[in-house]
């Protein structure tokens, strides 16, 4: 499928650059235990916010994802065996942070056998043994469809679980092409059926060309296989070599389809022109209570 023309970038898509000794405490500290965040590696604008703020997205299993999404920065290729001693860097971190929530995501890994659900579950419980008030949020791949590599997730009780579904079943091929739309809502679903007491989260980007009749669909989807957690989010092309954004989203429209989400459904919507997978995660928890 030919990518469409790319659009110039508007006003409001303009963020202010957050500087300071928080910023660099994080970072120093990243690098002090080796760890990466989707902060970093996806190139997320919210990044300077988030660091100033004390708070980051901990990536595991590595930097090096074995899938190539056309819209993601994060680097494709094969990547190396997984650290054992991660989950209990992740912990120390998270600890040394003082943070009361922490959020967990990974790189795809199609070459492990679980997909690598198994660091997932040992971070969690690494998390929980140093820093037992944390809430853990957990952003999680398809696993492949294994359900029995998402359920070695859930028996580690996060206290949210997240799968993105990203876009409309149509621009599959040619955003996300080696991920499946009926895969990914049945990782939703069964997490939603497996743990009802754990909120079921997803996410969506808009302006890659999805049309309002298409989201909606996605939306009524979300809702049938169990996620009541939603963010909606402009999508930013990382650069010329990845899919170009067709459509800018303005701040306005954002706010009518999280009204729009609300109506249907929804326990909580955070929908925005800079909206990520875990922008403000734990608000988000404390707004669907």
């Amino acid at each position: 499928m030919p990518s469409p023309p790319s659009v110039k970038k508007p006003l409001w898509l303009k963020k202010k650059i957050h500087t300071g000794g928080a910023l660099h405490s994080v970072r120093s500290l990243l690098g002090r235990c080796r760890l990466h965040t989707v902060c970093e590696e996806a190139r997320c604008p919210n990044l300077g916010e988030c660091f100033s703020h004390g708070t980051a997205t901990f990536l595991i299993l590595g930097d090096v994802c074995t899938r190539s999404c056309r819209f993601c920065a994060v680097a494709g290729g094969v990547p190396d065996p997984p650290d054992p001693d991660e989950p209990s860097r992740v912990a120390d971190a998270v600890r040394e942070l003082g943070l009361t929530y922490a959020v967990v995501t990974s790189v795809t890994r199609d070459d492990l056998p679980d997909g690598g659900a198994s660091f997932f579950a040992e971070t969690i419980r690494a998390i929980r043994e140093i820093s037992p008030g944390t809430g853990v949020e957990v952003l999680v791949p398809d696993f492949g469809g294994d359900m029995n590599a998402l359920e070695t997730v859930l028996d580690a009780r996060p206290d949210v679980l997240n799968h993105n579904v990203e876009t409309v079943p149509r621009l599959y091929p040619a955003v996300r092409p080696e991920a499946d739309y009926t895969r990914s809502l049945g990782v939703l679903k069964v997490a939603a059926a497996s743990v009802p007491d754990v909120p079921v989260k997803s996410g969506v980007m808009l302006g890659l060309g999805e049309t309002d009749e298409e989201l909606r669909r996605v939306l009524d989807d979300l809702l049938a296989n169990g996620c009541r957690l939603l963010t909606l989010g402009q999508y930013i092309s990382p650069s010329r070599d990845h899919y170009p954004v067709v459509r800018y989203l303005p701040p306005e429209e954002f706010d009518r389809w999280r009204e729009t989400a609300l109506e249907m459904g929804f326990k909580a919507v955070a929908s925005g022109p800079f909206v990520r997978s875990s922008y403000r995660a734990a608000e988000m928890v404390n707004r669907s209570r």
